[in-house]
């Protein structure tokens, strides 16, 4: 796992859906290390992962093949297999944090209403995705996997456009790695996450203004990432 400053949660006091929201205001999150530890940490880095709405860096080639709509794009259709997909072993990847506590309690969140997926389809099959939690204008970015090329790509773009389309603030990577490097991830100090953290969850953004019971149109999507 990456450098960072953890406490482990003692089990003294239950992490509910309400208790994990404040802990997400307050610039921290769980995480577990590994599948079969019930275990989970609180999570604070000294640099956040962050990235800029405003400086979402798109490849060209990846722009076509999300013009293109040779995937479909769903929100919120399955976000179980999301939660599968992320926490199988893949390349790079042997073994996961998503233990099932982590489940349990985005699980949760989602179904009161703050943590989403975003899904890859290749006709019915699920070949990619990822899944998040949002608070105010704030989207925080958990995990995502890819079983077809782009996939993954594919899905964060969806979820740069709709979020830009909604009035968001802040996507919060939590770390920064060379994959997310690509698409203008930064890391900032903890003092500046903070003043961006509080800046971002004091209004509502709206996930859903753009529709989220049928796909958006790749064409769509990159005409929200590329308005000024």
């Amino acid at each position: 796992m990456a450098s960072r400053e953890t406490a482990r949660e003692t089990g003294l006091v239950e992490i509910t859906p309400e208790v994990l929201l404040k802990a997400y205001a307050c610039g921290i999150f769980p995480m577990a290390e590994n599948a079969d530890d019930p275990s989970l940490y609180w999570i604070e880095p000294e640099q956040r992962g962050v990235i800029p709405l405003d400086g979402f860096h798109l490849p060209r080639r990846l722009a076509r093949t999300v013009r293109s709509d040779r995937y479909s794009v769903h929100v919120d259709r399955d976000f179980a297999a999301v939660l599968d997909g992320c926490a199988a072993p893949g390349k790079g990847r042997s073994r996961t944090w998503i233990n099932a506590r982590i489940r349990s309690l985005y699980t949760r969140l989602h179904e009161i209403g703050y943590c989403h997926s975003v899904e890859v389809y290749d006709g019915e099959k699920l070949v990619g995705g990822l899944y998040g939690v949002r608070l105010g204008r704030a989207f925080f970015g958990e995990s995502m996997f890819h079983a077809e090329r782009d996939a993954s790509k594919i899905a964060l773009v969806h979820l740069v456009g709709r979020l830009r389309a909604g009035g968001f603030r802040l996507l919060d990577t939590q770390f920064v790695t060379d994959h997310l490097k690509s698409f203008g991830a930064a890391e900032v100090s903890r003092r500046h996450y903070h003043k961006l953290l509080a800046h971002a969850i004091a209004d509502e953004a709206d996930f859903g203004a753009l529709p989220l019971d049928r796909p958006v149109s790749g064409a769509d999507i990159l005409g929200y990432i590329s308005a000024d």
